[in-house]
C-alpha cells in the first residue's frame, strides 16, 4: 500500500515521539506528506478568562514542542504540516485526518497496564476503534 498523506499525533512523550520517528520513516519511503497534529486539552473547569489564558498557554507550549520536529523533517526533506488543535485528542486526530484526507494514521500508546487501559481507555484505543482509515500504534 502506498501512503500519501500520514497524520501523526504528537503530544511531547516518549511514545509520542515514536510514533512521529516511525511516521517520519514511513513518510520518506512513501514520498509523503506528513500532518503532525498536538492537541491541547481544554481546562474541564475554570471560567472562561481563566480558560483562554489555559489555552492560550498551552498552545504555545505546543507550537514549541513541534518546533524540532519540523526541523528533522526538513533534514530529510519531508514536506510537514505542523498544527495544534483544541479539544479532545482522538477525536481531534480523526477530525484532521478527514479534513487533510490522510491515508494513514499514526498514534503512539503509552504503554500503560493492560488493566489502566481497559478502564481508562486511551487515544491510540479510541482512534483505532473509531477511525474509518488504516491506523499504526507504535509501542
Amino acid at each position: 500500500m502506498m501512503y500519501r498523506k500520514i497524520l501523526v499525533g504528537y503530544d511531547g512523550s516518549e511514545a509520542g515521539k515514536k510514533a512521529f520517528d516511525s511516521a517520519l520513516i514511513l513518510a520518506k519511503n512513501h514520498g509523503a506528506e506528513l500532518y503532525v497534529l498536538a492537541v491541547v486539552r481544554p481546562p474541564e473547569i475554570g471560567d472562561d478568562v481563566e480558560t483562554e489564558a489555559v489555552i492560550g498557554n498551552s498552545r504555545e507550549y505546543h507550537r514549541k514542542l513541534l518546533v524540532p520536529l519540523r526541523r528533522e523533517a526538513e533534514q530529510v526533506g519531508i514536506q510537514g504540516h505542523f498544527e495544534v488543535a483544541v479539544g479532545h485528542p482522538a477525536e481531534q486526530i480523526m477530525y484532521s485526518a478527514d479534513a487533510h484526507q490522510v491515508d494513514l494514521i499514526v498514534v503512539g500508546d503509552r504503554g500503560r497496564s493492560k488493566f489502566a487501559r481497559l478502564l481508562l481507555g486511551s487515544v491510540s484505543k479510541t482512534v483505532v476503534q473509531y477511525a474509518d482509515r488504516p491506523v499504526l500504534v507504535v509501542r
